[in-house]
This record gives structure tokens, sequence and C-alpha cells, in this order.
């Protein structure tokens, strides 16, 4: 089992940077494949952008292409979120998964098997 908990949320004018952190308890960081997804208000959780263990393979959603970078450090049992130019619409809680089983991105949230609490991101205009 791992817990997950992330940091670096907040306000931010449109156009500015966040970086999101995912810190994972436990010694098996490494054997997860991770995601990020966020939830608007009124909205489903939606998928943001995925990596594999061993980071040889991500995926983005079509809407943070170029803007979001996903990335971890096992040795530091650590995912990252690096949000640039970011949008009002970017505004939703934004939660670190984690998930078992077989080493590729996975979209659906539906397969993450850890969740972390969820940290507020706001973008204002």
């Amino acid at each position: 089992q791992v817990q997950l908990l992330e940091s670096g949320g907040g306000l931010v004018q449109a156009g500015g940077s966040l970086r999101l952190s995912c810190a994972a308890s436990g010694r098996t960081f490494s054997s997860y494949a991770m995601g990020w997804f966020r939830q608007a208000s009124g909205n489903e959780r939606e998928f943001v952008a995925a990596i594999s263990r061993s980071s040889g393979s991500i995926a983005y959603a079509e809407f943070v292409k170029g803007r979001f970078t996903i990335s971890r450090d096992n040795a530091k049992n650590t995912m990252f979120l690096q949000m640039n130019s970011l949008k009002p619409e970017d505004t939703a809680v934004y939660y670190c998964a984690a998930r078992r089983g077989n080493d590729v991105v996975v979209m659906s949230r539906f397969a993450y098997d850890y969740w972390g609490q969820g940290i507020q991101v706001t973008v204002s205009s």
C-alpha cells in the first residue's frame, strides 16, 4: 500500500506557473505507475498526465500538451507536475494517483488504486 500527499497548489494569475509535488510513503514507489487527475467544481475527475515506473512512457491530455510536464524521482519517492502558461480553465482540485499492475501509462481514473487527498489550484484571469 502507498500513501500519497500533494503539495504546491495555490492561487496564480493566468499565464503563470505552479509546480505540484506528490510525495509517496513506503519503499515501493518505483513499482507504481503514476498519474495526475483534476476535478473542477461540478465536473467529473479527468485525466491530466501519466508516467510509467521508470519514466519511459508518458502521456498527456490534449488540453495540457506543451504546457504541463510530468516527471518523477524514484530515489525521493516523489512525482511532479510542472504547470506553465496556466489558464483560468485549469482551475480545479488536482489529485495524484498510483497504479499497480503492468508498467504502462493509463488514462482511465478507474485503473488507479491509490489517491492523494487533492490540492486546489486556482488560476485568476
